[in-house]
């Protein structure tokens, strides 16, 4: 965020903001994902082909431990999955939500915590999504954002200070 004469400062987002940001995250992907799977098989084949891509170079990245092109990938599946719906509504939604969580990814200074398992979570959605399993793909996604909460508050006080 900038402020004018007072330069660059990094928002400082409490473990209540983390979980609001998570919680709204969870809604707009679950609404993508029934949109997705009411749409037809083309809109389908198109996004998964653009995840598949996404998860290819993730699992490159995790394979180098660059944390940040993670980071930056992780969210980009995302954003694809939702863009994957053409509701530009969502999409302007979630594009707010993405930057709101990059800054919480960011924030933590840290590798992620379950780098070994991301790759595999990611995978797990875009196979449900292939499926057409609504009930799985829906469970997946609760699963991936309660765990991103978890990892990103994990090393947190409530007030936001880090251990």
């Amino acid at each position: 965020m900038s402020k004018r004469n007072r330069g660059v400062f990094v928002l400082e987002l409490s473990t209540g903001d983390i979980k609001e940001i998570y919680a709204v995250r969870e809604a707009v992907e679950l609404a993508a994902a029934n949109t997705l799977l009411d749409s037809g098989p083309d809109q389908i084949t198109d996004t998964c082909r653009e995840l598949k891509g996404i998860i290819k170079s993730m699992a490159k990245q995790v394979a180098a431990s660059d944390w940040q092109a993670i980071a930056r990938l992780d969210m980009q599946f995302h954003t694809a999955f939702v863009s994957g719906t053409g509701n530009t509504r969502l999409i302007r939604i979630y594009e707010t939500l993405a930057a709101e969580s990059r800054m919480c990814i960011l924030s933590l200074e840290v590798a992620y915590p379950r780098i070994d398992v991301l790759v595999q979570e990611h995978q797990n959605i875009l196979d449900l999504l292939e499926a057409r399993d609504q009930s799985g793909l829906q469970q997946a996604i609760k699963r991936h954002m309660q765990k991103a909460v978890e990892d990103l508050t994990s090393t947190r006080h409530p007030s936001g200070v880090t251990a």
